[in-house]
Formats: structure tokens, sequence, C-alpha cells
């Protein structure tokens, strides 16, 4: 990804820090917006900007792990770099189980928060790729009709087509021809990676589990 497309949310109370951070990151090209407040950042942020986010965990109002649990309870998938001015092991750990890419401590070495960013981008980079996949297949789905949704259904199981005609009470040819539609519509030429695909969307059958 390149440097000028990947925005860097730079959230800090002490206007220093983010007068020093942003300087760094701008000199390596970086797009960068500062907030002095984690209100500020929730109120103008964009989810659909491509770029990460870097938090200071001590601040007022909402500090920095709140604000990363406000992300998430609003479906935002944002990578989060934590910078604090006190190493907590306890606050490190919390924050990089809930999916933080690094904790770094002050004053943060610039190498080590470049480090991070590259990290960060290649994360951003795999999400919206794995989002961009998710859509094309929701998408695809919803061209198929409700019949050829059975058929997938079916076929994701692992039935043969005697066995799906036979589930909805119509003849093997007839499955054959939805199938190849089917099939067709969702762009796969394997029922393997029909599965794959069919898991992605969270489609799954009520009798999946007695034909495994």
């Amino acid at each position: 990804m390149n440097q000028t497309d990947f925005t860097i949310f730079l959230v800090d109370d002490d206007r220093g820090v983010l007068k020093a951070v942003t300087r760094v990151l701008e000199t390596k090209g970086y797009q960068v917006r500062a907030f002095s407040s984690a209100r500020q950042f929730l109120a103008e942020h964009d989810a659909s900007v491509p770029g990460c986010a870097i938090f200071d965990v001590s601040m007022p109002d909402l500090n920095g792990l709140e604000l990363q649990s406000a992300l998430a309870a609003g479906g935002v998938e944002r990578p989060i770099i934590f910078i604090t001015g006190v190493g907590d092991i306890p606050i490190s750990v919390k924050a990089m189980k809930a999916g933080a890419v690094d904790f770094l401590t002050k004053p943060v070495r610039s190498r080590e928060l470049l480090a991070a960013i590259a990290l960060a981008s290649a994360k951003e980079l795999n999400s919206r790729q794995q989002n961009g996949e998710l859509v094309l297949i929701k998408e695809r789905i919803a061209r198929l009709t409700p019949r050829e949704k059975e058929v997938l259904t079916y076929v994701s199981t692992g039935l043969l087509n005697k066995q799906i005609a036979a589930r909805l009470g119509i003849v093997e040819k007839t499955i054959k021809l939805h199938r190849g539609r089917m099939m067709h519509k969702m762009g796969v030429r394997s029922v393997a990676e029909l599965v794959r695909i069919a898991e992605r969307a969270g489609i799954q059958s009520s009798d999946r589990s007695e034909h495994r």
C-alpha cells in the first residue's frame, strides 16, 4: 500500500506529542490526522479511509483502551498502535489481546514506531482484501435464484446430485441444470472452491453435520 494512500489517525491529549509524532510521520510520506481528544476523533473519524490509528493509553474522558472498544463496538476494523508514558504490562496484554498491533512506551523511538506502522499497513491491506472478497461473494449469491441458493446450500454440504434431487423432490437432470447455473454465477469450477466461499459467506445447512 502506498504511504500517501495510508492515513494515520493520531490521538493524544499531549499537543507536544501530537506535533512531534506528526512531524516524524509526515517526513516519511504518511498522511496524518491528529486529534487532541478521543471524542473529537470519534466525531470526525472516517472508517472508509485506509490507515491505522495511534492511541495514547492515558487520556481524559475516554482512554486508549476505551477508544479501541468504541471502534470495535461500531464494527470498525482499524489496526491500532498504543503509546504510553508508563509501561504497564497488564494494560499492554489487554490491548494486544484485543487486537492491537503494538504497545510502545514514550518517548517513542522512530524506528519502533515505523516498524509498527509497517505491520499495521500489512494488516490493513489484508483486512480490506478479505472484506472486498466477501462483498463480491455476497453480490454473486444475491444473483442466484431461490432454487439455485438451495442447491448451493446442499452442494456445499457434500451431497450428490441424486441426493439433492431427493431432498427437493425434483429430478436429477433439473438439479444438474440448477447446479451448473449456480456454479457459473458464483464463478467457481470445483466443489472445494464453492465450499470455501460458502463458509466465508456464513452459509450452512441444518444437516451439514450428517454428511461429514
